[in-house]
Parts: C-alpha cells; structure tokens; sequence
C-alpha cells in the first residue's frame, strides 16, 4: 500500500484526520505494527531520523584557521611588500604563514573528527511494535508508519498521531515556549489548529511528563514540525568555563601585543626607518607574541584526551567539556547503581495485619505493567517484583483482573495506581509507592506495620507500600493522588539494594582527587543515610542528611550555609535537586551531577558538568555533557584525571609560550632603541615563532606529575600575567647577553647578528619547557614524554642549522663562526638554571596566591545546541530549564 508523502504540515494535517485514516494512509495495523521488511524498506525511501548529520566541514575548520586580524594584516603587507619589490621577503612571509594555517588546520580538523566518532557512539532508542511485539528500536531507524510507545521521561522521537492515550501530558516548551504541559486525546482537531492545541499529536523533541501512550509515526527527520523549525536556526554554542578562560588569556594577548606593537612602530618611525619595513616588523612582533598554535595545542590535547577517555569507558559530547571535568570540586550523585549495586532484588513483602505475604505482592504486581516482567524493565522496582519466584504462583490469580485506568507514577506524588476489574465486576484501586505517601492516604495503620517500616530503612533496604479500596462500578474515578476516598493499607514489599563492591574504593580515590562526593536521591532520608554511613560518606553519629520537607524551610542564604555539613540530601524533588545544584555554584569550584533519570534533567542543566550513563533516560543524556559507559565512579574518577591532565598540559604551552613570547618581543622593543639595523626581520620573526610552536605540539603526550592532579585547576590570569612579567624579562637578559656577545666579540653585521639571536631565542624559548613543564626539577624528579624531547632537540638543532644550509641567503641569514655555539651553550645553561633557581621562589612566594584558583561561576557558561554534530531527536532537544541557575532560557 502506498504511504501518504510527508509534507512540511503533515503533523497538522493528521491531527485533523481520526486515527483509522492516519493507519490507513500510512499502510500500517494498529495493533501488529509494520514488519521487519517493510520498516527497512521505508527506511531507505525516508532515510534517518535526524535533523542534521554531522559531516565534518573542512572549508569551515580553514576558515576558523583565516579568522585571525593578525593574520590578515601580514597577508595584506606581504602582498603590499610583493607589490613594491620586496618579493623574496614576502614569499618567505606568505610561506611561512602558509605553513603555520597548515599545522592549525591539520589539528583542528582531525579533533572535529574525533568529536564526530563519539558522538556516532552515542544512541537513543524508542520501544516501537513491529511484527506484532514490542522491541527497542534505534531513533534512527524510525520511519513513517512505526507505532511508537511512550512513557513518562520519553523523549518524543517523531511526530505522532496519537492512537492511545492513558493520562498523556507532553512538555512542548521547545516548540512553543509554554511551560504548561498539555494534555494528549485522539480526537481530530480543525485543521490550522495552533501547535499548542494539537491534542492528538505528540510532536517530535517535546517530553512525556505524565502518563503514557501510543502514536502511528506520520512525519520522521527533516519532515517533522522541529524539523521545519531547526532548518531555520542557526545554532550556537554557549562558552564554557574553559573556553572562557581562553577568551581572557586572548584578551590579556591583544592588550600586550597592542602595546608592544604600537611602541615598536612608534620607535621604528622615528628612527627614521621604512615605513613598510616597520610596518612588517611591528606586525611580525604581534604575531610573535601571540601563540597561534594554542587552538591546535588545545584541540590535540583533547582530541588524544577523548581517544584515551573512550578507553576508559567515558564518552564526552563536546571536547571541551573534558577540562570542566577536571575542575569539579564537588560530585553529587544518586545512590542507585552508583553507590549501590543496582541490581535490585524483591526480598519479601510484609502484611499490614494478618493478612497473606502473599496478597501483598500479588496487589503490587497489579499495580504495573500487567504483561509482565519483560515490559516492566522501564521501572527496576517492578522488574524486580515480576523476577520473584512467587510470581509463578500468582498468574492464575492475577488472569482474574483487567486493567481500566492507569495512573504512571509521577515524581511528585510518588505513587502509581490502577483501576482494575475482576471477573465478577467487582473493581478495586490499587495504589503503590513510597510509604509516607501511601501511608498518608490510609486509614488504619497498624504499630506493627510501622516498627516493621521502620526496621527496614534502618538496614539499608527499599520499601514500596501498597494500599487499596473498592470503587464503586459504573463511574470510576481517575485512579490518582487525589481521588477520593481512603485507602487500606495492604502491606510492604521490600527490595534489596546493597553497596556497590568497590564503591568505597572509588570514594576514596575521588577524595585523594579533592572531589568531595554528596547524594542527591529520592529515596527515604533513612535508607541514604545507612548507605552514605557504610560507604564512609558520613558518620553514625552526625549523619548529615537533608530531606525534602526541610530543604522547603531553608531559604537560598540558608541552604548554601548547609552545604557544608551536609552529605545526603533525600526525598527531594527533581526541583529540588537543580536548587541544590545552584546553590553550591555559588560556591567556589567547580560542581558535577551525576544522574540517569528524567528527575535528573533539571539538575543536570544547572550543573557546571552533567553526567550520565549509557543506560540511563533520553532527556537525562541529552542534559549531560558527559556520557559514561559503565555506572562506576571509578570510571568517573579516570575522567577527572584525564581532565586535569590535558588542563595541565594546556597549561605548560600558555605559560611557556607568553613568557617566552614576551620576552623575545620585549627584547627587539629594546634592540630597536640602539640598532641601526631591525634586530630581526619579519620573516626570520615569522619562521621562528613557528619552529617553536611545531615543537610544542607534542605537549599532549607529556606525562604530569602527581601532585598536579590532586586537585581542581582553573584558569587564572592574574596567575600567568605575574609569571609572564617575571620570566619574560628574565630570557631578555639573555636576549641582550647575546646581542653584546654578537656585537662585541664577534663584531657582527646585521645579517650574523639576526642569525646569531635567531638561534638563540629559538633554543632558549624551546628548551625551556622541560622547566616550565614540572614545579619538580626537570629530568631528575619529573621525566618529560620522549616525543617532547625528540620534537625539542630536533627543532633547535634546525633552527641552528639553518644558517649554515642553501636557505640561509632568502631567509637572511648567515654562517655563525663555531665559538658562537660554544657561548651558545653556556648561555643555555645558565638560563636553565637561573630559571630553575626564580621558578623555585616563584612558587613558594605563590603558596599564598595559588596558580589553581577557583573562578565564580559564568551565568551562561551552558551550551544550547552543538553545530554541525550528526544527532538524534532527542539529543538536539532541550527541555525549557534554568540553566546554571539563570533565568530559564527561552528555546533556539
């Protein structure tokens, strides 16, 4: 049968049509859904489920690479230089920044590659009917004519005709901007009914808040109502805390070579000197102090950081976001399948009164998914309740029922309930969930019952409680919180969650890391306590919990005053959970919320970094930043490391590189003031700065030293302005050393003289890394990567053949005599050891000012959408949520 052509209106269009007509045109059985051939078939007509594919845009990554101003100024002078004669000097120019677009191009272009290989690695999947049975489909593959369940947490795939709904509330914020979910029905509506008033349709990237339902597939990918809407965005990104600190460190590098640059112009003018030739050297000079491989630096370190983070088990979505790992201070975390086993088991159900264990489990296997255990995996408890061996006995009994009404449970209430009918008409509510909720709706329940509650919480275990009452046959009322009438309490089930073997190792490791860890959960204030006791987390004696009811009482002020002595946070809220998370930002240091559900989403979007796992929801890895492959801290813990680690070695190159930048520039500033002559020439500025630069990409295989990744690094400015102002000035005493040894012993001329500090400042500034690299002393405490040494070594030993080769005449060099590199040598050591000597009491007077300072958080240091990225629905998709504790963000 032929399939109705989407269209950019087909989900209005079928809205407007009843649910038989959509299956009709769409060739598809309500009730069995398409095949398995079928379904491939479409797929190939439509194509995948996406908005956009991520295709890695070389032209883009060059054009990123040309953006520089600096860049654009040479290009300009060296074409101005080629017009006027000067055609060697600006081949030599256009060569050299050639070779420079080259190498940032190169690296650039390979960790976009990397980010696209991970984020191929990330899925979502939709339980779809095909062949007549429910099964997990990939996202991607959903086509045109798929019946598509959904449940609370869901993230709407496609868009849908609605063809059942049970108490269907979808969250379409992203589309409209409305907070107020709306309700679902399958009745038609008018057509050019507005998209907020679509009740029979559920629209692709909107949440399930409440209930469930199934819809017919009408429009996939492109075709959709977001998919019309994305075609006319351009996404962007929000900065993240280290690409903030980026920014400055830039900022702080056009301030200085804005005035290095203009007072050597200045100087050379009135000198009396070319004015091209000023021009090319004040401009050569600003690039000279400008690190203009730092970006490629940077995407190196991460792109090998998210390689060997793969390893580990941690899939990271944005690159960056690897270096904001490393600077969490704080960890909060949900206790189940994290600090616990997550393999919940059903232990025994407690009979309120003298009742049967029995009647309670067999009310509580009502209350779920009545197709038993294979469709009730969505929620662990009820999987674990149909896993119980008395489950088998219960089949004949359970035969008797039929499902009317279905309440999902819901994160406020924390209850489920059922209407159901037995084969005598008799029906009866059931209502399971937690047991001060359940409780409260109870009319009689007994001490026993309590003291037996009590017991359980106080060892560690999860209760369910499950009450009932008739309803009157003929009207019967929505089964929910607030439908009237009181309950009878049936009992207790009681599940088992144990410690995770191996959880308290990894506590510890994370506290050897200076992450202080603190739970965040839904469960009973009791229950989280044993658990965080028993893992070390708190003591017996001074428990340090906050429940829900108690975290309403404190205001902002009070809550964060809190913080500091509390480590367990329980039966709070999934807005609760996002309050909390605010209120440590305000806090110094960096704050990360590890969580797996859609009451996570909220906090997950105000955390600096937020963490899920592969098993988790879809709107829970869509709110992270970090995805991880197995629900063990210590994988976590493997990620922090490797976070400081590429942090630290960003670092080394920032530190090396403005130092010596400086320094070198600060000397031709001073040369200029008594040479006759420009103490070097543009290109051989040019030439050097790359040399140097090539030789520090190897900086990401450098290894970093222990005590380095103890704690939290972030950026701090004033830190590198202070070393840049002391080690700067320090090379250019060598700097002039060699200019008076240049001048006076070997009497040279403008060309030996370029060569001889050419070599100099290329080795000097080379070799200085292994110094910079370690507060250690090099070689002897804090051994370098060999392909640093090798890639140092080698550059400066080009850089002092080059005088001496067949390039030394276009480059405007000239042969050194041989005891020029024996006081070239001598000059080095020294410089190594005067270095070693000001970086010992350059740290010791920095105890008092930290190199690793906390920064206050940005308000909008959160990304909303990643550009040019292959994803998913449901990854593209942003509930409307305070982020980073601003003001809610209305949707792109």
């Amino acid at each position: 049968m032929a399939v109705a052509t989407p269209s950019s209106s087909i989900a209005v269009a079928a809205g407007s049509q009843s649910v038989k007509d959509v299956a009709a045109a769409q060739g598809v059985s309500v009730d069995h859904g398409l095949s398995s051939v079928d379904a491939a078939g479409r797929r190939q007509t439509w194509g995948p489920n996406a908005i956009a594919t991520h295709r890695v845009n070389a032209l883009a990554v060059l054009g990123r690479q040309l953006r520089s101003p600096l860049l654009g100024l040479l290009a300009v002078a060296a074409a101005v230089s080629f017009s006027v004669g000067e055609r060697s000097d600006a081949v030599i120019i256009g060569t050299i920044l050639g070779a420079s677009v080259c190498l940032g191009f190169v690296n650039e272009y390979r960790a976009e590659r990397a980010a696209a290989a991970l984020h191929d690695q990330i899925h979502h999947r939709s339980l779809v009917r095909r062949d007549g049975r429910r099964q997990q489909v990939d996202v991607l593959d959903l086509v045109p004519g798929d019946l598509v369940d959904l449940g609370v947490g869901d993230v709407v795939p496609c868009d849908l005709r609605l063809s059942r709904v049970e108490g269907l509330e979808c969250d379409e914020s992203i589309l409209t901007g409305e907070s107020v979910p709306v309700e679902k029905d399958t009745d038609p509506v008018p057509r050019g009914t507005p998209l907020g008033e679509l009740r029979g349709v559920a629209l692709m990237g909107t949440i399930v808040h409440a209930g469930q339902g199934t819809g017919i597939a009408v429009a996939t990918g492109m075709s959709t109502e977001f998919g019309r809407i994305a075609a006319g965005l351009s996404a962007r990104e929000l900065e993240t805390g280290f690409q903030r600190g980026l920014r400055q460190f830039s900022l702080l590098l056009v301030y200085v070579a804005g005035v290095l640059t203009t007072s050597i112009f200045v100087i050379n003018i009135a000198l009396q000197r070319s004015l091209l030739d000023s021009l090319l050297f004040s401009l050569a000079i600003a690039v000279g102090i400008t690190p203009q491989l730092l970006p490629a630096v940077v995407s190196t370190s991460l792109a090998a950081g998210s390689r060997r983070m793969r390893q580990q088990r941690v899939l990271v979505k944005r690159l960056v976001c690897i270096e904001d790992l490393g600077d969490v201070d704080v960890l909060f975390t949900d206790k189940t399948g994290t600090l616990t086993d997550g393999r919940i088991t059903f232990a025994r159900a407690i009979p309120a009164d003298a009742g049967r264990a029995l009647d309670v489990l067999q009310w509580g296997l009502l209350c779920t998914d009545l197709e038993g255990a294979g469709t009730a995996a969505g929620n662990p408890l009820d999987a674990a309740l149909w896993s119980a061996p008395a489950v088998g006995g219960c089949q004949q009994w359970l035969g008797r029922w039929t499902r009317i009404l279905t309440a999902p449970f819901n994160h406020e209430s924390r209850l489920t309930s059922v209407v159901v009918r037995d084969l005598e008409g008799h029906q009866v509510e059931v209502v399971k969930g937690a047991p001060e909720a359940v409780l409260r709706r109870c009319t009689d329940v007994p001490a026993a019952c309590t003291r037996a509650l009590e017991a359980e919480f106080a060892a560690g275990n999860r209760v369910v409680a499950v009450g009932t009452r008739p309803v009157p046959v003929g009207a019967p009322p929505p089964p929910d919180e607030a439908a009237p009438g009181p309950l009878r309490l049936s009992g207790l089930l009681v599940f088992l969650d144990p410690p995770k073997l191996g959880a308290q190792t990894s506590l510890a490791r994370l506290r050897a890391l200076g992450v202080v860890v603190k739970i965040v959960t839904g469960d009973n204030a009791v229950v989280a306590a044993k658990v965080a006791s028993d893992l070390g987390l708190v003591g017996m004696e001074d428990t340090g919990v906050v429940d829900g009811a108690e975290l309403d009482d404190l205001d902002d002020r009070a809550l964060a005053a809190r913080l500091g002595s509390t480590a367990v946070f329980a039966r709070v809220s999934p807005e609760q959970k996002a309050r909390i998370v605010r209120a440590q930002r305000t806090q110094a240091g960096g704050v990360a919320f590890l969580g797996d559900g859609v009451n996570d989403a909220l906090a997950l979007h105000a955390a600096d970094v937020g963490i899920s796992v592969e098993s988790g929801t879809d709107v829970a890895k869509d709110a992270a930043d970090v995805i991880l492959l197995e629900k063990d801290l210590d994988v976590l813990a493997d990620g922090v490391v490797e976070g400081r680690r590429i942090f630290a070695n960003t670092i080394k190159y920032v530190l090396m590189g403005t130092s010596s930048n400086f320094g070198n520039m600060f000397s031709a500033a001073g040369a200029s003031l008594f040479l006759s002559f420009l103490p070097m020439l543009p290109s051989q500025i040019l030439l050097n700065n790359l040399l140097y630069d090539t030789s520090q990409l190897a900086i990401p295989t450098d290894g970093v030293d222990e005590e380095q990744l103890r704690r939290p690094s972030h950026w701090d400015i004033s830190f590198i302005r202070r070393f840049m102002v002391v080690f700067g000035p320090l090379s250019s005493i060598f700097d002039f050393a060699t200019f008076w040894v240049m001048l006076q012993v070997f009497h040279s001329g403008p060309a030996q003289f370029r060569s001889g500090w050419f070599v100099e400042s290329l080795a000097t500034q080379t070799l200085i890394v292994f110094s910079i690299r370690t507060r250690r002393v090099p070689f002897l405490r804090s051994t370098p990567s060999a392909a640093l040494v090798v890639a140092a070594v080698g550059v400066v030993l080009t850089g002092a053949a080059l005088p001496a080769t067949g390039l030394a005449p276009a480059l405007g060099f000239e042969p050194l005599p041989t005891d020029f590199f024996l006081a070239l040598v001598g000059m080095i050591v020294t410089y190594l050891v005067v270095v070693e000597v000001a970086k010992t009491w350059f740290y010791r007077l920095a105890v008092s000012q930290p190199a690793v300072r906390p920064v206050p958080p940005h308000p909008h240091a959160r990304r909303l959408h990643r550009r040019g990225r292959r994803f998913t629905t449901s990854e593209r998709v942003r509930p409307a949520v305070p982020l980073r504790g601003s003001d809610p963000k209305p949707p792109s």
